[in-house]
């Protein structure tokens, strides 16, 4: 995880009402958990198989919430998760889905809803384009920073 991802899932947390959180991968495992002021830090590398390091950061300010936006080897960037929870692409099962393959986004457009301990949050577009693929389905439990759309903007 970079370290820009670690500082923006922290101000996230910071501003919630969620008090714990953890985040596992085949590389490292992340436990954050909200204590007084700030949130201790709790992380396991796999690989190496340190030891379990805690430290306090203090979060001061308010968060930017920007779905994260990377470059593919191709034409194409993805939307990536900002959390962790569960993939929604309507906004209830009677509604049509927000995007689906080939439409035309544009900037701001809501493209689906990531919920996390019953908080649903729309999920933004940052770029315009066409949607490419959708990579997750309804229902899936979807990790920080996973891909969600490829756009060919």
């Amino acid at each position: 995880m970079k370290i820009d991802q670690l500082k923006q899932v922290l101000e996230m947390l910071d501003q919630s009402n969620v008090n714990e959180l953890s985040l596992e991968t085949d590389t490292y495992k992340l436990k954050l958990k909200k204590q007084g002021d700030g949130v201790v830090v709790s992380q396991h590398d796999a690989v190496a198989a340190a030891p379990v390091q805690q430290k306090v950061v203090e979060t001061a300010q308010k968060p930017v919430v920007v779905p994260e936006v990377m470059e593919e080897k191709d034409d194409t960037v993805t939307i990536n998760a900002l959390m962790v929870g569960t993939f929604y692409s309507r906004a209830n099962p009677e509604k049509p889905a927000f995007v689906k393959v080939g439409d035309q986004i544009e900037v701001g457009q809501v493209v689906c809803i990531l919920e996390a301990m019953k908080l649903f949050n729309n999920l933004n577009s940052e770029i315009a384009g066409t949607v490419v693929e959708i990579l997750v389905a309804d229902g899936d439990l979807v990790e920080f920073g996973q891909p969600l759309f490829r756009i060919r903007p």
